[in-house]
């Protein structure tokens, strides 16, 4: 099977920097092998996914020059790429499960669910549901959904199994299902979890490596038995260390992240962050000068993606835009600079004129 990679955002707002470096891992390792390059939209979320991000995240991804192979408007036969346009789908694996008899309906409510959450915290006990819903009586169901209680669907977790693969950054990971809890797969609304349809999406769109942040590792056993229960292909998963800010915590707004479009607004150049991004938690050996796309693509490896977590460093942004604006042609120059700045440079013309007023 040919390598595919993915980058699959929720169009909630614009890119920054820790998504842009995982799209742009996630391409370099497709080309680094001829592979190809997957843009899928999750836009399950219809309260906060809006047409203005998601443009916005294409037009960064492109500015950047991370150009999808397959994804809107480049359909390979794996669509809707939307994941909001994928709900039959989704329903038809939905009753695959409950026909297996490993899917319910929890009628649960969110109080009662913090709750529960609270008391096994206090305790010391990971929080994980405790199955209240799970042997219901077809009679109870009955009677719930007649009285219109709403109901969400669980993915039933067989007890005392152990959930074992190869983190493509991490190693091995094990983890066992008495830790996990049964988990919804179908929101109270009626709309797809994450944990599911990231999962269905990634195994039918033919995806054989998934790149992700390490907030989403423990994700992993979840889906990987979801897909095995459906005999599914699993793809291969690396879980990404984050990017932390200068003061010790998860980079954002409050200690110095910017996304792509604010970046790009201040004229910082798509090769200096390219450059920069590529070597966030990846080694290049002995490649310490500026790359092009497509040098950075060819020295890509994914055996030198680190687990250590990536400090984000202003000044070594600032190295790399001061390399990538040296590269600069003369046209190339200009155009960076704008009429903005053009304007206040005098011209022989204006020079001339003002040597003149001068004089006299």
């Amino acid at each position: 099977m040919d390598l595919k990679t993915r980058f699959c955002p929720s169009p909630t707002g614009y890119i920054h920097l820790g998504n842009a470096r995982t799209a742009l891992f996630s391409f370099l390792a497709a080309r680094q092998k001829a592979g190809s390059f997957l843009l899928r939209i999750e836009d399950t979320d219809l309260l906060r996914s809006t047409l203005e991000y998601t443009r916005a995240l294409q037009i960064d991804l492109q500015w950047l020059g991370c150009q999808w192979d397959e994804g809107p408007d480049s359909d390979r036969g794996n669509g809707p790429y939307f994941q909001s346009q994928r709900t039959s789908i989704y329903e038809k694996y939905y009753q695959q499960l409950i026909n297996l008899g490993l899917a319910y309906p929890c009628f649960c409510s969110e109080t009662v669910l913090d709750e529960s959450r609270r008391i096994q915290r206090k305790l010391g006990q990971p929080p994980r549901y405790e199955g209240t819903c799970r042997h219901l009586s077809l009679d109870e169901i009955t009677e719930k959904r007649a009285k219109g209680t709403p109901s969400a669907l669980r993915f039933l977790v067989q007890e005392d199994s152990v959930i074992e693969f190869d983190d493509i950054v991490r190693g091995r990971q094990t983890f066992f299902s008495r830790d996990l809890g049964d988990f919804i797969i179908k929101k109270s609304d009626g709309s797809a979890s994450f944990m599911f349809c990231n999962a269905i999406d990634d195994s039918l769109m033919g995806v054989t490596i998934a790149l992700r942040g390490e907030d989403h590792l423990t994700n992993t056993p979840r889906q990987i038995l979801i897909l095995r229960a459906l005999d599914l292909t699993v793809p291969r998963y690396g879980h990404l260390s984050l990017i932390m800010g200068n003061d010790g915590s998860p980079l954002s707004k409050r200690n110095g992240s910017r996304n792509i479009q604010q970046l790009r607004e201040q004229g910082f150049l798509p090769l200096a962050i390219v450059n920069y991004l590529a070597r966030l938690g990846h080694v290049y050996t002995d490649r310490n000068h500026l790359m092009c796309l497509d040098d950075c693509a060819k020295y890509f490896d994914l055996g030198h993606l680190v687990k250590a977590a990536a400090h984000y460093d202003e000044q070594q942004l600032l190295y790399w835009q001061k390399e990538a604006v040296m590269r600069l042609s003369f046209s190339e120059l200009r155009d960076w600079v704008g009429n903005s700045v053009l304007q206040h440079i005098p011209t022989e013309k204006n020079r001339c004129v003002s040597c003149c007023s001068t004089a006299q």
